[in-house]
């Protein structure tokens, strides 16, 4: 084999680790395909790439007999002996058969393979690396739009975000800095397609772990996040250090460690509310910044009935039922608002306050890490 390829063979092994005898291994075989079309032969033909100065080798088996049938599988006794003394009759010899000009056909083609070769093992690597990453959060720029999908340059790779994973009211401008989650990597003809969202609520907990040492380090942990993309945001944090306080770490100071992820986010509003393992007061919580006079839970149908002061109710329930449809997503539970008026008019008619009949409803996704179904609020009207 010439120096020089040998040489260039082993630099690819070194630059883009696909090991020589990879490429190798690859080289005969495209050569032996080469060889069968140009030589227009349909017997058992080997190549043989030496990784010495040996070059390419062609051989052919055949089959040793007495008379020839066929001149592309059979080999006489007489010729055979010529090669190998010992052979006999019924054995298979191998003899070489490496034509002159075989050199310009092997380099031509040794040089697709090696080219095909280095494009499927940067796709495999780009795959792997990728394929690791998923469920972390990189920061890219927007490199161009297609119709409805963004694409996002991630440095060896162009990523995809599709519509479903945009946010209807982030701009996605060219050459735009942002934060993207990894969602999947995909194999496709065309090499790996990696997916990222900017709605998925875990793109949350990525950004406080980069804004909030105390999460990085597990003393402040994320419990439950609730978001609605673009519009709001509920995060359920809670410390495992009696000494730190899990939403004043969160809040940072002045309100600058949730500021920096409100402005990764175009200015999506976030609510920190502490987690708590009485699930009357974690509702109680997860409905603020209102207050409610009392929470009574159901734990057979997962339903909480929560009264509001009227000053309050329209607070709790949030602009199109916002605040409630987020507090029930994030606490999983079913949860009904009744205001303090509503108690006051059903104990003076007897009535029982039933969790169930009334004025708002908000049923909790089955998912709440990544909520695709949004959360029905009915307004139920009273008699």
């Amino acid at each position: 084999m010439n120096a020089d390829f040998l040489d260039a063979l082993r630099q690819i092994e070194r630059e883009k680790e696909i090991p020589l005898e990879v490429l190798l291994s690859a080289i005969e075989s495209a050569l032996e395909t080469a060889y069968k079309k140009n030589y227009a032969t349909t017997g058992d033909i080997r190549v043989r790439v030496s990784s010495s100065k040996g070059g390419f080798h062609v051989y052919c088996e055949k089959d040793v007999v007495e008379t020839v049938e066929n001149e592309h599988t059979d080999i006489n006794i007489e010729d055979a002996r010529k090669h190998d003394p010992d052979v006999h009759v019924g054995d298979v010899i191998e003899i070489e058969v490496t034509p002159e000009n075989f050199g310009r056909i092997a380099a031509q083609t040794a040089k697709q393979v090696v080219v095909q070769r280095i494009r499927e093992a940067e796709r495999e690597r780009v795959y792997e690396e990728f394929g690791d990453r998923v469920g972390e959060v990189l920061t890219c720029t927007v490199s161009r739009r297609e119709q409805r999908n963004v694409f996002i340059n991630l440095g060896k790779i162009e990523a995809l975000l599709p519509p479903a994973e945009q946010v209807p009211t982030e701009p996605y401008r060219f050459n735009d800095r942002l934060k993207v989650y990894v969602l999947e990597v995909r194999r496709t003809p065309k090499g790996p397609q990696v997916v990222v969202s900017r709605t998925h609520p875990s793109l949350i907990r990525r950004l406080f772990e980069f804004e909030v040492p105390e999460i990085a380090e597990g003393i402040v942990e994320i419990k439950s996040v609730a978001r609605e993309p673009g519009a709001r945001t509920k995060v359920a944090v809670s410390s495992n250090d009696e000494k730190v306080d899990a939403m004043g770490a969160c809040v940072g100071h002045r309100g600058s460690r949730v500021q920096s992820v409100v402005n990764e986010l175009y200015g999506e509003k976030i609510d920190i509310v502490r987690w708590n393992d009485n699930i009357e007061k974690f509702i109680g919580e997860a409905l603020s910044p209102a207050k409610a006079i009392s929470v009574k839970c159901d734990e057979q149908t997962k339903t909480a009935l929560v009264i509001m002061p009227d000053s309050q109710l329209s607070l709790a329930i949030g602009k199109s039922g916002q605040n409630v449809r987020l507090a029930a997503r994030l606490t999983g539970w079913r949860i009904d608002i009744r205001s303090e008026s509503q108690l006051a008019k059903a104990a003076l008619m007897g009535e029982d306050v039933v969790a169930g009949e009334s004025a708002i409803v908000a049923e909790p996704d089955v998912d709440i890490e990544h909520n695709e179904d949004a959360v029905e609020v009915q307004n139920i009207s009273e008699e």
